[in-house]
């Protein structure tokens, strides 16, 4: 939890009784390797915040995982087009490792942020950082050689390359475990 309270002290402008009832709702849970905190096809009713741990964001298309994204330490993760649709999901989120979890209800938040007006901006800050990260990962995978995805993972996120597995790391850069594998022995 106190990794959480740190990420909502960076929020400016937000009042210490707001921080206080956001960190009151939200319920810390923990669970194990390969967790699945949503399905596809049901609604995304929580947002996480992954306190300690990893995850991964992927959906399946002829019975093959694409991984989306990965989620570490100190950030939030849902699966957001259903999450703010309510719409069921087209995705999965799998934890990659034994963690501890916070998560808000859809509902929660909704009430905090009639209370606590303020925390809408904070929110709106989270949505804006997960949309830059997929649009930077949606450029990166259209106009980067395999080496340089693979240098720039390792660079921005090196703690996905140990955590993850090697057909999740080439599935989330694009290419297949072959080209992964020869990319790596030439680095």
């Amino acid at each position: 939890m106190d990794n959480f309270i740190t990420i909502l002290e960076k929020f400016q402008g937000v009042s210490t009784e707001a921080k206080k009832a956001f960190t009151n709702r939200m319920e810390v849970f923990d669970v194990q390797k390969g967790a699945i905190l949503v399905k596809e096809g049901e609604i995304s009713n929580y947002l996480y915040y992954i306190n300690e741990g990893s995850a991964r964001s992927y959906y399946i298309r002829e019975n093959r995982e694409i991984t989306v994204s990965f989620t570490l330490n100190g950030e939030f993760v849902t699966a957001m087009h259903s999450f703010i649709t309510r719409q069921p999901s087209y995705e999965y989120i799998e934890t990659l490792e034994k963690s501890k979890i916070l998560k808000m209800s859809y509902n929660n938040l909704n009430q905090c942020f009639q209370e606590y007006p303020e925390l809408e901006r904070s929110y709106r800050m989270i949505l804006e950082k997960y949309y830059i990260v997929l649009e930077e990962h949606q450029i990166f995978s259209k106009f980067k050689s395999a080496k340089e995805r693979y240098m720039e993972l390792m660079e921005n996120r090196p703690k996905v390359i140990q955590k993850a597995s090697v057909g999740q790391i080439a599935s989330y850069l694009d290419m297949t475990i072959e080209t992964l594998s020869r990319t790596r022995a030439k680095i």
